[in-house]
């Protein structure tokens, strides 16, 4: 099938892009979308700065791609994109209306695709539409979980760093006297809670362990093999995953969408009784979706101490004519009076400010949108698959939420990757074999002093080997 006969408009597909593909500034102070035009332009699309009807005639048998990152209000979105002139769309952070109209498809740079609202693909969740739905998971997961690791770090341990430094610089300070009055606590041992196993989840927990807390996560049932090979304990629910702990994180989405109740499957997660769950004191982190905590319950978790800081990260829009403000991050703003000091807000960027993800989600949203125009392929779909359109499976970099049977192919089709993960295995398998083989303690003690350094040398080696080619996690079919 030609491109020709499969393409919309005489031949042609417009998508409108309405969200920055790029936060780095160039030499003339303007934020850079160069590395993602040269991109379209390099897969045979056309790049266009500004709306469809300013462009002029377009050339038939082209995707051409329309770029407007200020497109931001309700209003703004359905009078550009509410009569399916745009036969695609890639967005981040904009909310797209139920009114807006894509009929060839849609892709979220980024994970969640809460924000992607129209009824082409049957809003956020992608089920029941006619076009598809599909997001660029794993492309931003490093950045987010390590901006809520930031969170944490910014008052865990709870040293008072500005005022010690405040002091030192001022010459006022002996720490001889002075530095039994700022005891503090390291992270080591405590209790991280975290909600979700998708990319986020994972790549969060990753780091919590590497401070040495202990790490207990709840997901669906059928990962739990993988939480705990990974060495996380496992929570059935997400009360158990928020008991005694001291720092808690949910990284779950919104889930489905009741039509009836016109309520997110997971809104309100975060309740009175999780909250109550925590250690005395404990910190909260939502980096996801903020409909995620029941916010009165927050409140009265902060004014009775059980939560001593909150810090959340989500959408906040701001009416241009009117100055009016909306957004899930509105609830929050009611809180700032009583907590101001103890509480974080961000606007939705963690994972949004970091420019080479932005960049290369926008990339890979769009080969995306160029396979599912002109092959009917669908990469990273979100919800339920058309008519007419084929399911490409999972696109994530490497390492991210596991390890993929088309990753492991690759790999072993390459002897000299096999060979050396193959050498350090055997050397491994060698020595702990001859160690439950040995008759006696003294005859292992023998053993380990002769092949002990060759084998914690080949563990290291191993483990290097594994972390480079992104060889851990749950193995994904």
């Amino acid at each position: 099938m030609t491109v020709s006969a499969i393409l919309p408009h005489a031949g042609m597909a417009r998508v409108l892009i309405c969200d920055l593909i790029g936060l780095a500034f160039d030499a003339n102070g303007k934020i850079d979308h160069g590395e993602v035009k040269a991109h379209v332009e390099a897969r045979g699309g056309v790049f266009h700065e500004g709306p469809l009807g300013t462009a002029g005639p377009l050339e038939e048998g082209r995707v051409h791609f329309f770029y407007l990152p200020d497109l931001s209000t309700r209003e703004e979105l359905i009078a550009e994109a509410g009569d399916g002139r745009y036969d695609a769309v890639i967005a981040a952070a904009t909310f797209l209306p139920a009114e807006t109209c894509f009929p060839l498809g849609g892709v979220r740079i980024g994970a969640g695709t809460g924000n992607m609202g129209s009824r082409s693909w049957g809003g956020g969740n992608g089920e029941g539409g006619t076009a598809p739905l599909m997001n660029t998971p794993g492309i931003n997961s490093r950045a987010t979980a390590q901006m809520a690791m930031k969170a944490v770090l910014r008052v865990l341990p709870d040293l008072p760093v500005a005022d010690l430094n405040r002091q030192v610089q001022s010459g006022d300070f002996d720490t001889g006297r002075q530095l039994r009055d700022v005891p503090t606590a390291k992270l080591e041992g405590k209790r991280f809670g975290i909600v979700g196993y998708g990319n986020i989840g994972r790549e969060l927990a990753k780091l919590a362990r590497a401070f040495g807390m202990e790490v207990v996560v709840h997901a669906r049932a059928h990962h739990r093999e993988w939480i705990e090979a990974e060495g996380f304990v496992y929570a059935e629910t997400p009360l158990e995953a928020a008991r005694g702990a001291h720092v808690f994180s949910v990284h779950v989405g919104l889930g489905n969408l009741d039509a009836q109740t016109g309520r997110y499957a997971n809104a309100g997660l975060v309740d009175a009784k999780v909250l109550a769950a925590l250690a005395e004191g404990a910190v909260l982190i939502n980096y996801d979706r903020g409909e995620l905590v029941d916010v009165e319950a927050l409140a009265e978790a902060m004014a009775v101490g059980r939560i001593t800081h909150a810090a959340i990260d989500a959408d906040l829009f701001k009416d241009a004519a009117t100055g009016a403000l909306s957004g899930p991050m509105l609830p929050y703003l009611s809180l700032v009076e009583r907590f101001g000091g103890r509480l974080e807000l961000l606007p939705h960027a963690a994972a949004d400010t970091d420019h080479p993800s932005r960049v290369a989600g926008a990339r890979q949203a769009v080969d995306q949108i160029l396979m599912a125009i002109r092959d009917r392929r669908v990469v990273n779909l979100k919800g339920s698959l058309p008519d007419g359109y084929e399911d490409g499976g999972t696109d994530v970099p490497a390492g991210i939420g596991g390890t993929s049977a088309a990753q492991l192919a690759r790999i072993a089709g390459d002897g000299t990757n096999a060979e050396k993960l193959a050498e350090q295995a055997e050397v491994l398998s060698a020595f702990w074999r001859a160690i439950v083989a040995c008759p006696s303690a003294e005859e292992r003690e023998r053993l380990i002093g002769k092949q002990g350094r060759d084998m914690m040398l080949a563990a290291n080696k191993l483990a290097t080997l594994l972390q480079d080619r992104g060889l851990s996690g749950p193995f994904k079919t």
